[in-house]
Parts: C-alpha cells; sequence; structure tokens
C-alpha cells in the first residue's frame, strides 16, 4: 500500500509542477507581449524623449495601448473559440 500511495503522490506533485510550469510560461508570454507593445508605442509616438509627454505624444501612447489590448483580446478569444470547437 505504501508504493501505491507514494505512486499518487509523485503523480501530484508531477501534476502540480506542470501547472506551475504553464503559469510561468504564460507569464513570459504576457511580458514579453508588453515588451513588444511598449516598443512599438514607444518607435510610434516618441519622437524625442523629454521630461514629460506632452498631450499629443499621451494620446498617441494610450491609442497605441488600447490597440494593442483590443487586438490581443480578439486573437485570443478567437484562437479559444478554435481550441473549444476542436474539442468537441
Amino acid at each position: 500500500m505504501d508504493g501505491f500511495d507514494l505512486n499518487t503522490s509523485e503523480k501530484a506533485e508531477a501534476s502540480e509542477l506542470q501547472r506551475m510550469i504553464a503559469i510561468e510560461q504564460q507569464k513570459a508570454q504576457f511580458q514579453a507581449q508588453v515588451h513588444n507593445f511598449t516598443d512599438v508605442c514607444w518607435d510610434k509616438c516618441i519622437d524625442s524623449p523629454g521630461s514629460k509627454l506632452d498631450s499629443r505624444t499621451e494620446t498617441c501612447l494610450v491609442s497605441c495601448v488600447e490597440r494593442f489590448i483590443d487586438t490581443t483580446l480578439t486573437i485570443t478569444n478567437r484562437f479559444t473559440q478554435i481550441v473549444q470547437k476542436g474539442g468537441h
């Protein structure tokens, strides 16, 4: 019986480790996306860095980030739909 319990325990630990790895991979993907849109929005909106943002630059950055978020949500929702259809 002890061997069975240990095996079950090992499986639970392996499953938990896989879950934690998946979470860390998701965090890394999110951080990579944030870095990507930061680079894109910076290149698009910032002509020359100064001590403060003017209203045009701020508006550009806000619009750029909002477009990025909207696009990411649209892609994520579409991907979820595809996965759900494939799973049925």
